[in-house]
């Protein structure tokens, strides 16, 4: 059973794209049983979709090949790499979008049997141990004993990631305006002063309305858009002078120092695959 809410433009935050897919999603994963702990799936996603707005009866754990997954979940934006994933915790709203050409791979885990769950949604470092063990359990024909051994492990290993890249979204209607053109357009150059010119709001008030809701500068909140975006962009195959170009920087190595200051990494590590978040 889904849950909608009210249609969103583009789920992940950034207007959809042309031929974008929509999906919705169900309560729980198809094989649950009342017994399960833990049930895992791989889906081969063509085209880049989005999920419309739900929640699961389960915890969900993402996580993609070859591509991102970016989620809004409580005024939250979350991009996620390969090499991580995205614990969303049964009951959270959420609606999402994925990068064409991807392989998607889902693992619900039973409320009830789930001692090891994080409160809120959370970055998950996805060790090549945990992702084993998670393929692993998609296997319908494994015995009782031997799914509850590998689930024992799961737990043993699931830790989160210690980068928590989340973009909180402003919920100061001052600013909110100026939140919704700078995600529809990373690369808008606008200055401070012309923002506040354009939505009659003092500089000042621009300022101090973002720190309070975001916990950044309205500097530092741009500039993660940006790099949210970027890192979408990267893992469509766009390189890193395009990315650039697209998302307004002067020149490839502003942009270069910007991903690495807020990414720990550079475009070109993410792009290889030896980039962490």
């Amino acid at each position: 059973m889904t849950y909608p809410s009210a249609p969103v433009s583009g789920l992940g935050a950034w207007p959809r794209e042309p031929d974008t897919a929509l999906a919705q999603a169900s309560a729980l994963p198809s094989g649950a049983t009342s017994s399960f702990v833990i049930l895992s799936e791989a889906h081969a996603i063509d085209v880049s979709t989005e999920w419309e707005p739900h929640f699961h009866q389960a915890h969900e754990l993402l996580w993609a090949h070859e591509g991102t997954l970016t989620a809004q979940i409580e005024g939250q934006i979350f991009t996620v790499s390969e090499g991580y994933g995205l614990w969303i915790p049964a009951g959270k709203l959420h609606g999402g979008r994925l990068t064409a050409h991807i392989k998607l791979f889902s693992a619900f885990f039973a409320v009830e049997r789930t001692s090891a769950a994080f409160k809120d949604p959370t970055v998950i470092t996805m060790e090549p141990l945990l992702e084993a063990l998670l393929v692993y359990l998609s296997r319908t024909e494994l015995g009782e004993k031997e799914r509850a051994r590998a689930e024992s492990v799961v737990f043993d290993v699931l830790t989160p990631s210690a980068n928590q890249l989340a973009l909180r979204l402003p919920d100061d209607p001052r600013i909110s305006a100026i939140a919704d053109q700078l995600l529809a357009d990373p690369a808008d150059q606008r200055s401070l002063d012309q923002w506040a010119a354009d939505s009659k709001v003092s500089a000042r008030t621009i300022t101090r309305a973002f720190r309070e809701s975001t916990g950044l500068s309205f500097a530092q909140w741009r500039q993660a858009v940006k790099i949210h975006r970027a890192l979408e962009l990267l893992a469509g195959g766009e390189v890193v002078q395009d990315v650039s170009d697209l998302l307004g920087y002067a020149q490839p190595s502003t942009f270069i120092d910007a991903f690495r200051r807020i990414m720990g990494s550079t475009p070109g590590a993410f792009t290889s695959g030896n980039a962490h978040m």
